[in-house]
């Protein structure tokens, strides 16, 4: 049985069930806030302040989820499949999955999202996006003199990606890492 302190980070805020002893099922509503519309050039982090500005638009709506912290200390990453939402956009919809991203040598999980059931031609799209974003991520990395490894790790379920994030806390102030 896990101690106090093990329990209160696996607990989703969500429905107040732990993710070790009641594993949530593909299809479980986040609250996901877009910070990279479908379409945008300009990558925002989870502080608004701009990364960088891509050469190539975002497939994707891309945002985070305000309740979790991912394992890199930001909001974990979230992308919204379906029709372009606005900067700033929260909604409630459902997480089918995630992408396992390794940045700079740390695992950045990024929940799948859609109002459907994802199909395995919009996984297998959203898998190529991340191997050849993890590859230029990685040349940006190189110029600007960030070392660590990067990739595209796979697929998981939602269950583990949520397992292996923390509730945020009120204290959170915004990443301990600088992207």
């Amino acid at each position: 049985m896990p101690d106090r302190t093990t329990e209160a980070l696996l607990r989703d805020p969500f429905n107040g069930r732990t993710a070790e002893a009641e594993p949530l099922p593909p299809g479980t509503e986040m609250e996901v806030v877009i910070e990279i519309p479908r379409g945008s050039f300009i990558k925002r982090g989870s502080t608004g302040q701009v990364d960088f500005i891509s050469p190539l638009p975002c497939p994707f709506n891309y945002g985070s989820v305000p309740a979790y912290i991912g394992l890199e200390g930001d909001l974990l990453d979230a992308l919204v499949l379906g029709p372009r939402l606005s900067l700033g956009t929260c909604l409630q919809v459902k997480a089918w999955g995630a992408v396992i991203l390794t940045d700079r040598g740390m695992t950045d999980d990024k929940l799948v999202c859609s109002t459907h059931r994802v199909t395995a031609r919009e996984r297998q799209m959203v898998l190529r996006f991340f191997s050849f974003y993890a590859r230029c991520k990685g040349l940006l990395n190189v110029w600007r003199r960030r070392p660590g490894r990067n990739a595209c790790e796979g697929w998981c379920e939602v269950t583990h990606a949520l397992a292996r994030a923390r509730p945020r806390e009120a204290t959170w102030r915004g990443s301990p890492v600088d992207f």
